[in-house]
Parts: C-alpha cells; sequence; structure tokens
C-alpha cells in the first residue's frame, strides 16, 4: 500500500482524488463573505457570567454555545429578525427574539434549584421537541436525511435491562431480535435487514465505532446501559456517505456529559423477575477547565428459562480537558465483560408445548470488551470546525456449546462441545473539517472528511471439552477427530474519504449532494480440517486439510444527494437517494454451523436507499414525521433450504435482487397543550409509531439444479404491519407510560417456508408469527430520591423474535414472559 501523499504542493498536472479534493477545500474555504452577526452576554440574576450555555437558533434550527467568559457569537445569514433560545440545566429556559445584526446583547437567566420531574420535561420538549437531528451538528451533516432522536431522559421505561421495545418506541420501523439476558446485547434491523446483533448498521458511542470489525465482522456484542445515555440518534440509509456503506444507516449513542458541578453522583439498584438484579453507579463533575464523567454497571440474573443465568461488569470513564473556548481534547474508554449460559434453541412442537424449557445446560457464551478513543476538537473560527478521533479495539467473544442439528436431541455430559473464538484487534482514525460560507445571500456548509482503519483479527473453532462449565480451552486431546475444525486470520484495510456540501438556494431550500470513495482490502488466511467419519460415527473414513489465502481488494465510489424545503418554521419537506455497498464478512464466507453451506464465489452487496418525507411540528402541540422509502438491494445474501443427500442443508449465497418499500409514519400529540395547557404540572400525550412494509425478490441467482427460485418471494424479516403506540401521563413528580406493540408474521429465509408447530421442524425454518405485547412503567422523584417500576409483557403473551441457525440456538428463541422491576435511584 502506497502512503497518502503528505509533501506540499499537493497541486501538479496530473489531477488526483486527493488533490481535487484539496482544491475544493480551499476553493470552499476561502468562500467566507461577511457575516451577519447577533452578540451578547449571558449571566445570571447576581451578575456572574456563565459560561457552556447553550444557544438555539429556532429559526433556522442552527446551535452553538457560549464561551467560558459567557460572551457568545450567533452567525446567521441576512438581517431579519431571530428567534434564540437559551438553556442549561438548573436554569430557566429564557426565548426572545432578536435582531440581526445586534452587538451587546444582556441575557440573564433565573437559577431554579428544585425543578418537579414534569418541568424539567416541559422545559426540554419545548426545545427538542422535534425529533430529528438539526441540519448540522458538530462537524457532521445531516440536512435532507431521515433522522430520529430518542431523548432518553424523557423516556419512561426499563431503563436497567435496555428494554428496546420502549427505548426505541418512537423509531419508526424496526425489527427486535428480543433476548433474555439483560439486554446486553442490542439486536435491531429495518426495511428487510437482518436484526442479528445490528450488523447492517453503523454502530457507534459517542462517534466512534464499538462493532467487532466495521467491515469484516460488524455486529456489536457491546451496547451502552441506557441509564448511561443523552440519546441516541438514528440516521437511515442515507447515513452510508459520512458513515459508512452500510444499507441500514447510523445508530450513535451518544453518553452523559460532565455535570457543571465539582461532583454529582448517581446511584441506581434495580431487581426484578427471575432474579435480576443491577446497579449503576455514575460520577461527574466539573473543576476548571476539566471536567470527567464515568459509570459502572453490573448486572446478574437467572432469565426465565433453566440454563440462563448471566453476569456482566461494564465500566467506562471520559476525561474532557477544555485548553480554551475554541479547542478541546477528549479521552474515553469501555470495559465490557459478560458470561451467559445459553439456554439453546427450541423446535415449533417443543415451543408451543413449553417456550420454557432447555435441553441444553453446558452451552456458554463469553464476551470481553476493550474500547478506546481520544478526540481533539478545535474550532477556527465561529464556522470553521475540526475533529480528529483515534479510536481502538481489543475484545474477544467465545462460545462453547453442544449444537447438533436435531434440536430436541437431549445434551449429555460426555459428548463434545463445539468451541468457538474470535479475537478482534483494530483501530482507526476520523478527520472532519466543516466550514459555513455565504454563497451570495445564503448560509451554505462544506464537509470533507477522510477515514483510516485497520484491523488483525482472528478466529478459530475446535472441539470443546465433555465437561458442563464454561471452559473455552481446545480440548483436541479429548476428540482428536472432531468434524469442524478451523483457524483463520482476518486482516483487513480500509481508506475512505467523504464530502458532502449543504446549498441553500434559498432561505427555505437547500440542496446537499455528496460522494464517499471507499478503498476495502479484505483477507481471510488460514486452513480448515475436514473431517469424514462412518454413520456410527466410530470411524474415521477421511481426514483431509484445506487451506486457504482468500484476498480481495476493491475501490469503488458512492453518491448520493439530499433536498429540503422548508415552507415555514418547524416544517420541512424532506428527499434523499444514496448509494450503498455492504462488503462480505466473516460470517459469509466461512461457517461455524454443522447444517450450513457457503456457496462458492459469493460476492459483495450492492444497491441503495431513498427516503422522502414531511416532518415537523403543528404549533406546539403535534410532533410528525411522515414518510416512504425504497431500499434496492443488488447480489443480496440470504439463506434458502434444500436436502442434499437426505440431509437438511442451509445454503448462504447471493440469492438475488430484492426490494422493499413502504410508508412510515411518527406521530405524536401533546394533549396536554391541548386541552390543559395553563396546568403546567400535568403532561399527557399519545404517540402511533406505524410501518406497513412491502417486499419483493424481482430476481433469483440460485442455481438451477437446486429447484428452487426466489423470484417473487418476499424478501426475508420485512413485517407487512410493524405498530407501535402508547400515551404518557404525568402529574408534577409522578410518570407514567403505557405502550402496545404490534408486529405481523415475517419470513426468515428466501423460500418462505410456513413453519408448522404440529410437524417434527428443526425450529430454524419457518415464520415469526405476529405477535402483540404490552408494557406498562412508573416513576415518582421526591428530592434526591427516584422510584421506578414498571411491568413488561404485562398480557403475559407467549412469542419469540427470532429462529436462530446458531448461537444462541438453533431453534427457535422464546422471549421473556410477563417480568416486574424496580429500582430507587439516588442522585446527589
Amino acid at each position: 500500500m502506497n502512503r497518502l501523499n503528505t509533501k506540499p504542493g499537493c497541486c501538479r498536472s496530473k489531477m488526483t482524488l486527493k488533490d481535487f479534493s484539496c482544491f475544493l477545500f480551499l476553493l470552499l474555504a476561502g468562500n467566507v463573505f461577511a457575516q451577519v452577526k447577533i452578540s451578547g452576554t449571558v449571566t445570571a440574576a447576581s451578575g456572574e457570567k456563565l459560561p457552556f450555555i447553550q444557544i438555539i437558533n429556532k429559526t433556522d434550527g442552527n446551535k452553538s454555545q457560549t464561551d467560558k467568559n459567557g460572551n457568545f457569537v450567533v452567525n446567521v445569514s441576512k438581517a431579519g429578525n431571530y428567534e434564540l433560545t437559551f438553556y442549561s440545566d438548573n436554569y430557566a429556559i429564557f426565548e426572545n427574539s432578536y435582531a440581526a445584526p445586534s452587538e451587546n446583547i444582556q441575557v440573564s437567566l433565573e437559577k431554579i434549584n428544585s425543578l418537579s420531574e414534569v418541568t424539567v420535561q416541559k422545559q426540554k420538549e419545548k426545545i427538542f421537541a422535534l425529533n430529528k437531528l438539526r441540519d448540522v451538528e458538530e462537524t457532521a451533516i445531516y440536512a435532507g436525511k431521515k433522522s430520529e432522536v430518542i431523548s432518553v431522559g424523557q423516556l419512561t421505561a426499563n431503563k436497567a435491562t435496555n428494554n428496546t421495545r420502549q427505548i426505541f418506541a418512537q423509531v419508526v420501523g424496526l425489527t427486535i431480535n428480543e433476548g433474555s439476558d439483560g439486554g446486553l446485547q442490542l439486536s435491531i434491523g429495518a426495511r428487510g435487514l437482518d436484526p442479528n446483533r445490528t450488523s447492517n448498521f453503523n454502530t457507534r458511542q459517542n462517534g466512534y465505532d464499538i462493532s467487532a470489525d466495521v467491515l469484516g465482522y460488524p455486529e456489536s456484542y457491546y451496547v451502552p446501559p441506557t441509564e448511561a445515555l443523552d440519546e441516541i440518534q438514528v440516521v437511515r440509509g442515507a447515513a452510508s456517505l459520512q458513515y459508512g456503506t452500510q444499507f441500514g444507516g447510523l445508530v450513535n449513542f451518544k453518553l452523559k456529559s460532565p455535570s457543571e458541578k465539582p461532583i454529582s453522583v448517581v446511584l441506581r439498584n434495580t431487581v426484578g423477575s427471575y432474579g435480576l438484579y443491577t446497579n449503576f453507579t455514575s460520577l461527574s463533575g466539573s473543576v476548571g477547565k476539566f471536567s470527567y464523567y464515568a459509570f459502572s454497571n453490573y448486572k446478574k440474573g437467572d432469565g426465565f428459562r433453566p440454563n440462563s443465568d448471566f453476569e456482566s461488569k461494564n465500566f467506562f470513564a471520559n476525561l474532557n480537558y477544555q485548553f480554551t473556548d475554541k479547542t478541546s481534547l477528549h479521552f474515553d474508554y469501555t470495559y465490557f465483560n459478560y458470561l451467559a449460559h445459553q439456554a439453546g434453541g427450541l423446535t415449533d412442537p417443543m415451543f408451543y408445548e413449553n417456550p420454557r424449557q432447555s435441553n441444553r445446560a453446558r452451552n456458554w457464551f463469553k464476551v470481553d470488551w476493550n474500547l478506546f478513543a481520544l478526540r481533539f476538537n478545535h474550532k477556527f473560527t465561529a464556522d470553521a470546525n475540526f475533529s480528529l478521533q483515534l479510536f481502538g479495539l481489543d475484545a474477544s467473544r467465545k462460545s462453547v456449546g453442544f449444537r447438533p442439528n436435531r434440536i430436541e436431541i437431549g445434551d449429555a455430559q460426555g459428548q463434545a462441545r463445539d468451541l468457538i473464538s474470535g479475537d478482534f484487534k483494530n483501530w482507526g482514525a476520523e478527520a472532519r473539517y466543516l466550514q459555513g460560507y455565504n454563497l451570495g445571500r445564503n448560509k451554505s456548509t462544506f464537509l470533507i472528511g477522510a477515514k483510516y482503519y485497520q484491523s488483525d483479527n482472528s478466529g478459530f473453532q475446535g472441539p470443546g471439552s465433555s465437561r458442563s462449565d464454561a471452559d473455552f480451552n481446545l480440548a483436541t486431546t479429548e476428540f482428536p477427530y472432531y468434524k469442524n475444525q478451523s483457524d483463520y486470520k482476518y486482516p483487513n484495510m480500509n481508506i475512505a474519504v467523504f464530502w458532502e456540501n449543504i446549498f441553500r438556494i434559498t432561505q427555505k431550500f437547500s440542496v446537499t449532494p455528496g460522494f464517499r470513495f471507499e478503498k476495502i482490502r479484505t483477507e481471510a488466511e488460514g486452513y480448515y480440517r475436514v473431517i469424514g467419519l462412518n454413520f456410527s460415527e466410530t470411524e474415521v473414513i477421511s481426514d483431509r486439510t484445506e487451506y486457504e489465502d482468500n484476498i480481495k481488494d476493491r475501490n469503488f465510489v458512492l453518491f448520493g444527494i439530499g433536498l429540503s424545503y422548508k415552507p415555514k418554521n418547524k416544517l420541512e419537506f424532506y428527499g434523499n437517494v444514496s448509494q450503498n455497498y455492504r462488503s462480505i464478512t466473516f460470517n459469509d464466507i466461512r461457517t461455524a454451523i454443522p447444517n450450513q453451506k457457503i456457496a462458492p464465489g459469493i460476492s459483495d452487496e450492492k444497491g441503495y436507499t431513498s427516503d422522502i418525507g414531511f416532518r415537523g411540528q403543528l404549533t406546539d402541540k403535534v410532533t410528525f414525521d411522515a414518510s416512504v422509502f425504497g431500499l434496492y438491494y443488488d447480489d443480496k445474501i440470504g439463506e434458502y433450504d434444500i436436502v442434499e443427500s437426505q440431509i437438511f442443508k442451509r445454503i448462504r449465497d447471493n440469492i438475488g435482487t430484492a426490494v422493499t418499500y413502504g410508508f412510515e409514519m411518527m406521530i405524536d400529540w401533546n394533549l396536554a397543550r391541548t386541552f390543559f395547557k395553563n396546568n403546567e404540572n400535568f403532561v399527557w400525550n399519545v404517540f402511533s409509531n406505524t410501518a406497513f412494509t412491502g417486499s419483493e425478490y424481482l430476481k433469483s441467482y440460485v442455481p438451477s439444479n437446486y429447484d428452487i427460485s426466489v423470484k417473487g418471494n418476499e424478501v426475508e424479516f420485512v413485517p407487512l404491519y410493524n405498530i407501535k403506540a402508547g400515551t404518557g401521563i404525568g402529574y408534577k413528580n409522578f410518570k407514567t407510560s403505557l405502550q402496545l406493540t404490534y408486529v405481523s408474521s415475517q419470513f426468515t429465509t428466501a423460500n418462505n417456508d410456513y413453519s408448522n408447530q404440529n410437524s417434527i421442524g428443526d425450529g430454524i425454518t419457518g415464520q415469526i408469527p405476529s405477535y402483540y405485547v404490552a408494557d406498562f412503567s412508573a416513576s415518582y422523584k421526591w428530592k434526591m430520591l427516584k422510584l421506578e417500576a414498571g411491568i413488561n409483557n404485562f398480557t403475559d403473551n407467549k412469542y419469540f423474535t427470532r429462529r436462530a441457525s446458531g448461537y444462541p440456538g438453533p431453534g427457535i428463541i422464546p422471549s421473556d414472559f410477563r417480568s416486574f422491576y424496580t429500582t430507587l435511584e439516588i442522585a446527589f
């Protein structure tokens, strides 16, 4: 690999992509005309100048803040009146309209020492009710994209177990793989994308990658605890230009910021059904230029099925230093470790007979995660921001268990278990430069960035011991002729350059084109051992070792464009179309599942996504986002079932060209402001989150000799109806929430096989039947104390959301029965 040219004089006669980007950067960075400004100082009633007060320009949607001396400058595109909101914890919100240009404005905030839960919620709703990312956030552009923001602090939900149904209730169209392991993993998908470990989204924490390997193994074994989050940002497929090539988009977990006090402590203890106990303890504060936020999170439980106990430990530390009001440095460290007993999967008859049963006592799963991140921010001017983020991962995942094709067969000690181990070591750097400039009379924004990513991962599979404990050592001496053995290294490298620009044609209409250049090099180097046994599996018939060194090197460019029209304040028409790409992963080219076969010549996936929508606020009572979408997926990798030599096999292959399309709508109606607007102590809202999704395979690439065609079939993981609805009611410090979820049936393979609860079946093949589930939560705050309680699945429905082909199955993985939780919080 040639090193990037860092020598001066990049503008040579032979123009390269990098030279063009350099030229464009210099051209637009210099295109900054005189700005129209509103400036002044923010103080407390006592006269004390207030640093880092949030300032939101509600007229154009931009954000800024005061510097360390309480001074602020708000740049606007032209002269006129602008509505500004000044906000900070422990201060009453101040709103006013100012004429631009204006100088030396004096703003005084009233300090409030004790606010009720309802008052705090109303203050935040007043600012953040529009549930989307703004056009420009720090060094990122979201204009014209479908984005959703979950304000975690406003949720009344089971945060101790990261209850995904409740936490993501207002994100439209998500499909969820539910587990009973205390929320240790997140598995969400959308628009026909497999939910397994959120592998079709780019998953980040505070802006940096947290999955095992972004390209080769994009599965998220770690998810931050909801109790530590400020918000969750979700950007759909058009995020591919800034965040990578994935079809799903971006999920970014933004953790809480340090307290403004020197020291602030939050203690949360939760107990619940099936032996659940969790502890969350956070410590944060600010002293001069230094600030910090840290938490520890401990969880343990027994699960609602036998052999489902788990224990986890999670630690996080964030250290920040503000050199000047323009320059800051931030360091994050995350440690996550858990061990989970896995009850295994069920066949259809087993599930309908007794969903609580388990015939696997020797299956275990272990994760060890270490994340590092260092971020440097510098603001050259009020309109020129630069960020550089370095990040790294040192992690492993290990599993051991008895996993025969016949799920109904009991697990007896003395038999070999299948051991699979993966080690992940990767690091990367991402630099971004964002420049605001005037194009004519309107303010436009330019973003350019680059990312370098390198990984050196490895994995092996072989015999596990015959014992019942969580032993993750190879037992080759005990079982020298175990059939599934392999050892591989997966070195990957990725270089990307991306560019986007908001061109504001008028004050109301903007066009945001962009591109992303990708260089991806993936490699699989190692061997797998193929051992043939006789019918009784007592004698070795054949024994050979196959060595592989597969290298795949490719370069490509993705393009996209977004449009935004804002006819009036708080209303917007938006649309976008963006190319997407998904490189084949470790799992796509090497199987660790006994009954699975990888088709030769399997290749990368490609396609595009698009959204057209209308969103905003109607007065201050209704927030909504209604859109139609399309996702075109060529060379889609999927699975279909065959019987080969009287043996059931599941084939993983590029099975065809697919399309998913639909209508998504989220609406939140504030009934309290509509009917009880004179009662400041009362909140009441209702919401409806509805997705209607259709899908079809347009072409079939399944080999004709299998006598299978997926053309015309529905795409996997696409329920026709995905509906969530609920209400929240509160009075002073008491708040409640009620949520109902309904998901219609969906297929799990391209064959579109139907399940039959009366047949023998394998539990892997078939539909996921339709289901509904209801959740209730409540909270009450008194001074430093807060009590939370709730019932999840209070109708005690028996249902499932996943048919696993491997761990934690194989087979049907039942969802939790009715469960209770109670949390006591102490904050000081």
